[in-house]
């Protein structure tokens, strides 16, 4: 007897009793197919149904070939029992990928006729559902298990168990072998390691002490190349100052001349738009003759209305003399059309300049209702044209008499339409002229307001420079005023040794400096000067001491940073007689009235 494994795994499944509520629980499903070739060649399909939380529980199905046939006949199957089982696990299969989902589209019920599993029949059903109702593909009748097979499957179980744990001891065994050998070789490579490791650390200490003296003499080179550069630097930007100094003037300069040219431009621009307004008032006088001939125009066609009821006569001869003027009246009326369109173009000229100019606003008024009167003579004029059109064609008849009359009319009818063109074309010429002053006038304006923000920008500038100027006098009058309070404060404490501060007065003579402050007219800048009043000694130079305030000290600066304080060095230095004592200068932040002030200092 030979025993084949088809499929072992655990499945979800809907249990359903008679009388209790459906649950869900998890089942092995195992298939196997067995043969036999004694005394008959025979072949089984069994089905076992078991869980592994439970060990009592066990369904067993033996499906032979004959009831195989009895199954498919009952239940309608379309394959033979040696497609079965497979056809079986595929429908296992769908159901397995299907039992995570809400709602399963292949389920597996365990249908019980009892409330409990208590050793009865059940149905294994294979079921699809769909929205119109549940299809059962197979339902097979599975039968519990009595004490010898369930001793016989637990007899199994367990030796399945025991050979699972001698193979879970021999994997044991073999771990801990291969753990102790890795242990072991990993000790030793440890122990290599760690001298590896004090030889570098020893290595790398003497390494480090080398590179801490090789970095600390490329630092002090560093350095003095740094403080090169630096002054280096500070000679660069004095002469970069100076340069920039005297370029700021000469931009002034030329924004100045620049400024005149702008205002000779604008005169003459102001004056070219008072002539344009000129135009405009001539253009509107000949408009006021256009419409006087026009109204003209108007009385003749009232007296030829007049003519037309005596020409009675001539009518069959003067209709195709009519046929030609009413061509004529159509010409006329796109004409009128086309001056209506010339009209409405005007009227959006003259609004934008109202916007860009408020000077033109009245004229552009007068105008508009200059052209509102002409539009409704226009008007006038077509309306009349046509029922003039409506009597000519009532009074066909009476045209017949009024040939010779009508051809002088036409002439003069003619002439009349040359004059007009005429006017016309003038009249465009003008507007075009206007056009063309506007669009000229814009440019204008765009330029003078850039060059307005320019000016700005840099009487901005100026003003920057005239504040940073006065902080830099104002540090001057009171670093003035402090040495004023250190020389008072002195002389009251050299008072008991008068005569060696006399005694060392002529030895050594001190200038006396003077800071003057002064506005010019020219520049409205202030310059800070420096007089000397006294002179010193010649064995002072030639011994090189530092009398007072040096020159560097009080020049005017480029990017005018305020004095904030000198150092001792500037008042005393080791050249000094001893008997002096050296004094110290402190700043405040606080703003100085500037005035002038003298300080004296000893040699």
């Amino acid at each position: 007897m030979a025993a084949e494994r088809l499929f072992e795994r655990a499945v979800r499944l809907q249990l359903q009793g008679s009388g209790c509520e459906e649950r869900r629980m998890y089942v092995r499903v195992s298939i196997e197919l067995q043969s036999t070739s004694t005394p008959i060649h025979k072949r089984d399909l069994v089905v076992q149904l078991t869980d592994d939380t439970d060990p009592f529980f066990l369904y067993n199905l033996v499906i032979s070939e004959e009831d195989f046939q009895s199954l498919k006949f009952q239940q309608g199957l379309l394959v033979d029992f040696s497609a079965f089982p497979q056809r079986f696990i595929d429908l296992l299969q769908q159901c397995i990928q299907e039992q995570n989902k809400d709602i399963p589209r292949f389920l597996l019920q365990l249908v019980s006729s009892a409330s409990a599993l208590d050793h009865k029949p059940v149905f294994l059903n294979v079921v699809e559902t769909n929205p119109f109702k549940h299809l059962t593909h197979l339902s097979l009748q599975f039968l519990p298990g009595n004490d010898a097979e369930i001793k016989k499957f637990l007899a199994n179980c367990l030796k399945c168990i025991k050979e699972e744990k001698l193979l879970l001891e021999q994997k044991l065994k073999k771990t801990e072998d291969d753990l102790t050998r890795q242990l072991n070789f990993t000790q030793q490579s440890l122990s290599e390691k760690s001298r590896e490791l004090d030889k570098l650390r020893s290595e790398w200490t003497s390494h480090t002490a080398a590179l801490t003296n090789k970095h600390a003499q490329e630092l002090t080179n560093e350095k003095e190349k740094a403080l090169q550069a630096q002054t280096q630097c500070q000679q660069q930007h004095e002469q970069q100052k100076k340069e920039l100094e005297s370029i700021h003037q000469r931009s002034i300069q030329q924004l100045q001349n620049r400024l005149s040219e702008l205002e000779i431009i604008n005169k003459d621009l102001t004056e070219r738009r008072y002539k344009g307004d000129s135009t405009v008032r001539e253009l509107k006088g000949k408009l006021s003759g256009i419409e006087d001939e026009c109204q003209r125009t108007k009385q003749e066609v009232l007296s030829l209305r007049r003519e037309n009821t005596t020409l009675d006569a001539e009518c069959h001869e003067k209709e195709k003399l009519i046929n030609q003027l009413q061509t004529r009246v159509a010409v006329l009326e796109q004409e009128i059309k086309d001056k209506d369109q010339l009209v409405n173009r005007t009227k959006e000229v003259l609004n934008a300049t109202q916007e860009q100019k408020v000077i033109l606003e009245e004229n552009t008024e007068k105008k508009q209702i200059h052209i509102g009167k002409l539009e409704a003579t226009i008007k006038s004029l077509s309306a009349e044209l046509l029922k003039a059109n409506e009597i000519i064609k009532k009074l066909q008849g009476d045209l017949k008499t009024l040939m010779s009359k009508l051809k002088l009319k036409n002439t003069v009818t003619i002439q009349q339409e040359k004059l007009l063109a005429e006017k016309e074309e003038k009249l465009q010429k003008e507007r075009r002229d206007l056009q063309e002053t506007g669009q000229s006038l814009r440019t204008k304006e765009q330029e003078i307001c850039k060059l307005q923000e320019q000016l700005e920008s840099t009487v901005q500038k100026l003003e920057e420079s005239k504040q940073l100027l006065k902080t830099n006098e104002n540090v001057i009058t009171w670093l003035n005023k402090q040495l004023n309070e250190i020389q008072m404060a002195r002389k009251q404490e050299t008072v008991p040794e008068h005569t060696s501060a006399r005694n060392a007065s002529q030895q050594f003579s001190g200038p006396k400096i003077q800071f003057n402050t002064q506005l010019s007219k020219t520049n409205r800048c202030s310059d800070v000067q420096m007089v000397p009043v006294a002179t010193s000694n010649s064995a002072n130079k030639e011994n090189g001491e530092h009398l007072g305030l040096e020159l560097k000290y009080l020049k005017k600066r480029e990017d005018s940073i305020p004095l904030r304080g000198l150092s001792q060095n500037t008042l005393n230095s080791s050249e000094y007689p001893k008997s002096y004592p050296s004094t110290k200068i402190q700043t405040s932040s606080k703003p100085v009235v500037p005035s002038t002030a003298s300080a004296y200092f000893p040699g």
